[in-house]
């Protein structure tokens, strides 16, 4: 699918030993790629949509539904819910929403592999388009998600202040930091389908251990649980940005963030290194 006569040499060496070298390859690849990630974002949000009777009212009735559930259980007294800042109800929802942008991202990497590997097979193009691709199909949907948000926290009489210019920050943090974990089991998952079966269970158990739909702990061993959890400071900053309410984990916030950072780089590199290798394996 490149436009471009250029020829592109396979050798035994490990390309490990010139890490120089593949960072620039990825590079260039990402800048040839995007108009391909481009294309294969806008046929699948198309087809995506297309294919669903209720389009795009999936974003909101799944976090409305999850809502529900656990405002039931706390006013039952099924599940003892800590005090929050926010109304409980729209402490659950901002919490399921951001939640599912973080798992929209994680997803992606493997979903998008996964389903081009045919065309991973036959044909020979960036592959860290069909990154890109995940993340602009991401976007797009987070966009979706988070104007329904708003329009939900205004109907609660909940205003956004001026961090509301730092919460699109935020939300890109989280995006990061799914593709980063997705993008890590991506070359494992295209080996072995259990991964991808077992990524629910595992975010299932993660998301009762972050500050989603219970608030951070004051007290007991659940305290450090918590606050060790990487994914604690980026809801809870995300949240604390689009509500107003000021952000008491702004420094473990930026460290992750940096993090995340320098990781999606180490591991876009060996996505790079080792997609030849299950290319040739799938091919096989």
């Amino acid at each position: 699918m490149s436009n471009d006569n250029s020829t592109r040499v396979y050798t035994p060496a490990s390309l490990i030993v010139h890490p120089a070298r593949i960072l620039r390859g990825m590079w260039l690849d990402m800048v040839a790629g995007r108009g391909l990630a481009w294309q294969l974002a806008v046929r699948d949000i198309k087809a995506q949509y297309r294919q669903a009777f209720l389009g795009v009212l999936w974003a909101l009735i799944l976090p409305l539904a999850n809502t529900a559930a656990w405002v039931f259980l706390n006013s039952t007294g099924i599940v003892s819910v800590g005090k929050t800042v926010l109304p409980y109800s729209v402490y659950v929802f901002t919490g399921t929403m951001l939640w599912a942008i973080f798992m929209d991202s994680l997803n992606a990497p493997l979903v998008q592999t996964n389903a081009a590997k045919s065309m991973l097979a036959k044909i020979d193009f960036p592959r860290e388009a069909l990154i890109m691709s995940g993340i602009l199909q991401t976007v797009f949907n987070s966009c979706i998600k988070i104007g329904l948000l708003i329009v939900v926290l205004l109907s609660f009489g909940i205003y956004p202040d001026w961090r509301l210019i730092l919460f699109p920050l935020s939300v890109v943090s989280l995006i990061l930091a799914g593709t980063m974990v997705g993008l890590l089991v991506t070359p494992i998952g295209m080996l072995y389908t259990d991964v991808g079966k077992t990524i629910p269970l595992v975010m299932q158990f993660l998301m009762f251990i972050t500050p989603v739909v219970f608030p951070m702990p004051t007290a007991g061993w659940a305290v450090k649980i918590f606050e060790y959890n990487p994914l604690s400071p980026l809801i809870l900053t995300t949240r604390n940005w689009l509500t107003g309410f000021p952000s008491d984990y702004l420094g473990q916030f930026l460290i992750i963030n940096l993090l995340v950072f320098l990781l999606l780089i180490v591991i876009g590199v060996i996505y790079r290194v080792t997609m030849p290798i299950l290319i040739e394996r799938m091919g096989s």
